[in-house]
């Protein structure tokens, strides 16, 4: 699958941060029972890759990625680890072209036309627009849908069920990322139904 189709499979990708396969595991069931099937692991811990293999070994119902990607060596380790995408807060042009060498799906994050134009420029058509919220929200994403008409986007940053369903009703949002599903409340308890209801409630959200 292609970055399009990935995004195709739900509403909302989880932006997870977890500190162990203890958790990683029962989190990422608990979130494709509720619907939400890709999920996207972010290396800010020291567990981040020992998590993200271990959800592509024991969860392979689940399409998981990396998310924080921030170089070529990452990208590597990533993807010997098992992700089935990367995604980056914003894209130099090495990075690039390591993941266009790489095949692996990957989410370039923009957060002006001009970065979303170079990278279409290297082919790629889904961007991820970051953070969203911050950098103009909705109101950014109509501003640009007519001059990037041929460009689809994945805000994330900011976004909360509340808003969710507005940034998914634009002809140019695909989808949007989010951290709400797993409150960091319910992970540390092991709230596992907790987790499991809210991706439910994500999972239904209607996209244009």
């Amino acid at each position: 699958m292609d970055m399009a189709a990935i995004a195709a499979l739900a509403p909302v990708i989880p932006v997870l941060t977890v500190e162990s396969r203890e958790i990683a595991v029962p989190l990422a069931r608990a979130l494709v029972k509720g619907g939400l099937s890709v999920l996207e692991v972010t290396l800010r811990t020291g567990a981040a890759l020992e998590c993200l293999k271990a959800i592509a070994e024991e969860v392979p119902e689940a399409v998981v990625g990396a998310g924080t990607v921030l170089n070529p060596d990452q990208l590597d380790r990533v993807q010997r680890a098992g992700a089935r995408f990367a995604v980056s807060p914003g894209c130099t042009r090495e990075l690039g072209l390591a993941a266009r060498s790489s095949g692996l799906p990957f989410l370039p994050g923009v957060q002006t036309v001009s970065e979303a134009m170079t990278l279409a420029e290297q082919g790629f058509r889904f961007l991820k627009f970051f953070p969203a919220d911050a950098a103009g929200g909705l109101t950014w994403l109509k501003a640009v849908s007519a001059p990037l008409a041929d460009l689809r986007f994945c805000p994330t940053g900011g976004i909360t069920p509340e808003t969710a369903p507005a940034y998914l009703a634009l002809p140019n949002v695909a989808c949007v990322g989010g951290s709400w599903v797993a409150p960091r409340g319910a992970v540390a308890t092991g709230d596992w139904q907790s987790a499991e209801r809210l991706a439910a409630t994500a999972s239904a959200l209607k996209r244009r």
